[in-house]
């Protein structure tokens, strides 16, 4: 496509979560920070909420990537799950051989026997939950009563909880405020600045193997702020587009009206962009009028 054009190795803005290009801004390390801590406190229940795009799936799994040896992870990316299911999905991650036709009390007993003899080996053992604000509630409450199993010590299951806003609307219902008060750890993330954009930008880009100065001007990453809204994934969807568009006119720097094609083109940022053209056309109704003015006196 256009790697060679640009002198990269390789796309740079893919929206496939990959944690070798995870940024370390301050809100992203924070997040990091914050599950690491917990992580090694021992806590029972985590909490991560974003917006949609905003980078849960990729902290995720860098945080998974970033715990060492001591850690038996187990992830779920779709909690879409009853009750049983969920468990069964959760024992199959810890790798419990069961009977096709197991009960609930021996799949219960057999995940509680395999934590018991993880933790007598030294281990602790942590379960991501990727999209959980989709979980039912019968889910979410047998969840809590898996973080009743532990040792004189220690919890035996650890669990981490990454969802968009409406998990946090769902954990205040009656049914499951046992659930919410065991959140010891929350963390929230927010949308990139205006600077993060920037540094988020050629970070990827350096990742990818460019070597310039600058492919996007600095105007353009001002109109990419503002149509993407800070949302990682759609600062990946409108840089990419706007790639394609310099390098179909030869172009070796990405100007402002190709972010605004690719915002154009995309759904999710014509919303965002609106303040902006208004903004513009406000101004230069004011010097269309400043300019008649002139001319009238």
């Amino acid at each position: 496509m256009y790697k060679h054009h640009f002198g990269l190795r390789e796309l740079p803005f893919g929206i496939t979560p990959d944690t070798s290009y995870f940024f370390a801004c301050p809100n992203y390390q924070q997040a990091l920070n914050t599950l690491l801590i917990a992580a090694k406190n021992g806590e029972g229940f985590i909490k991560i909420t974003g917006e949609v795009g905003t980078g849960k799936t990729l902290l995720c799994r860098k945080f998974l990537a970033t715990l060492d040896d001591s850690f038996v992870t187990a992830y779920i990316p779709n909690p879409y799950l009853e009750p049983r299911s969920l468990m069964l999905a959760l024992a199959d991650e810890l790798e419990i051989e069961l009977d096709k036709e197991v009960d609930q009390h021996q799949l219960l007993k057999a995940i509680n026997y395999r934590l018991l003899v993880l933790a007598r080996d030294g281990k602790r053992v942590i379960l991501c939950l990727d999209e959980a604000q989709a979980m039912p509630l019968e889910s979410l409450e047998a969840l809590r009563l898996l973080t009743n199993l532990e040792t004189e010590k220690r919890k035996l299951l650890q669990i981490v909880l990454f969802g968009q806003p409406e998990l946090d609307a769902k954990l205040q219902q009656d049914e499951i405020r046992q659930l919410a008060q065991r959140i010891t750890f929350h963390y929230r993330l927010s949308p990139l600045s205006r600077d993060d954009v920037d540094f988020y930008v050629m970070h990827r880009l350096k990742i990818a193997g460019f070597s310039g100065s600058r492919l996007l001007t600095k105007d353009a990453i001002r109109v990419l702020h503002t149509a993407s809204s800070g949302i990682p994934r759609l600062v990946n969807i409108l840089a990419h587009k706007a790639l394609m568009l310099a390098f179909g006119e030869g172009r070796q720097q990405v100007h402002v009206p190709h972010i605004r094609a690719a915002a154009k083109d995309t759904e999710a940022a014509r919303s965002s962009l609106r303040p902006w053209i208004l903004l513009l056309a406000g101004g230069l109704l004011i010097a269309l009028v400043g300019v008649v003015w002139a001319y009238l006196q």
